[in-house]
């Protein structure tokens, strides 16, 4: 299995090529290239150039794009207006570089308890928009199970795919596998009250294409490395390997590298490496009917 992190930190921190060369160093095997924040390079006129320098850096040395993430926050207004417009170039970056898959955020718009199904109406319709743009560019576009603050008490409650059920309904709903997966965060599934050791086996094998790694206490979206939070990991193995997941172990925990002060990031990278490198071996031993 393939075990992979998002790249955000150590581009913030090191620039993007050597961000993602000290990831290799670090010992990841695959990529996740946060679209996120600083990625004016991918609207340049040598765009391509840049996708098929960064490409040809990883595979040199064994490592593949796996996944990306695409841009997100700023409220509804700013999400449709700024940002959804960058999609058809996020993809097709994404696809210049091999990834597979992107994940895009659902639309929220206001409260979602007793807006469920205006809320899934209106993302059926903004996926499928998205959908030829992906296809286009040989990417597939992965859902993502989302919370929100609730307006009265502050606490984290559920959002948009919040509940696994409606994430299963949502890719079946679309019907079109060769475009559209799963990606479950992990620690998105614990902060509205679920065990995700549950929600994997509710999505399944046939519907999860991704994850997002990270652990939590079941109260803040803390984005920290598995085994210093409150997520049972074995119990989260385990279930991976009942499902038979097929795609890679990415963490998206960077909070852990902000720790550190930056000299010291790229150690505490290599460790963020052998952990998600020790789980997804744990998940495949399971698979082979081993105890880990």
């Amino acid at each position: 299995m393939l075990f992979a992190s998002q790249t955000e930190q150590m581009v913030l921190t090191f620039g993007l090529e050597e961000g993602i060369s000290r990831m290799i160093d670090a010992g990841f095997t695959a990529l996740d290239l946060s679209i996120m924040c600083n990625y004016g390079y991918i609207f340049q006129e040598n765009w391509k150039e840049t996708a098929d320098r960064l490409r040809q850096m990883a595979e040199s040395r064994g490592v593949v794009f796996h996944q990306a993430h695409a841009p997100f926050g700023g409220g509804y207004d700013h999400y449709t207006g700024t940002l959804v417009p960058q999609m058809p170039r996020v993809f097709a970056f994404a696809g210049r570089l091999g990834i597979r898959q992107v994940v895009v955020h659902p639309l929220q718009r206001g409260r979602y308890y007793g807006h469920e199904r205006e809320l899934f109406d209106l993302n059926m319709d903004f996926y499928r928009s998205l959908a030829p743009f992906a296809r286009d560019a040989g990417v597939k576009i992965a859902i993502e199970n989302m919370w929100q603050c609730h307006p009265v008490t502050h606490r984290i409650c559920d959002d948009v795919c919040a509940d696994p059920h409606e994430l299963a309904a949502y890719y079946d709903t679309l019907d079109d596998p060769d475009t559209f997966t799963v990606c479950l965060d992990i620690g998105h599934v614990a902060l509205c009250g679920r065990e995700p050791e549950d929600a994997i086996r509710i999505i399944g094998h046939d519907r999860l294409g991704a994850l997002h790694v990270h652990d939590v206490n079941y109260a803040d979206d803390l984005h920290n490395l598995p085994g210093t939070a409150a997520i049972n990991w074995d119990a989260v193995c385990r279930a991976l390997a009942d499902v038979r997941y097929s795609g890679c172990f990415t963490l998206e925990a960077d909070t852990f590298l902000k720790h550190y002060d930056a000299a010291f990031r790229p150690v505490a990278c290599k460790f963020m490496a052998d952990t998600a490198r020790f789980l997804s071996e744990k998940t495949e031993r399971y698979m082979r009917g081993d105890e880990a």
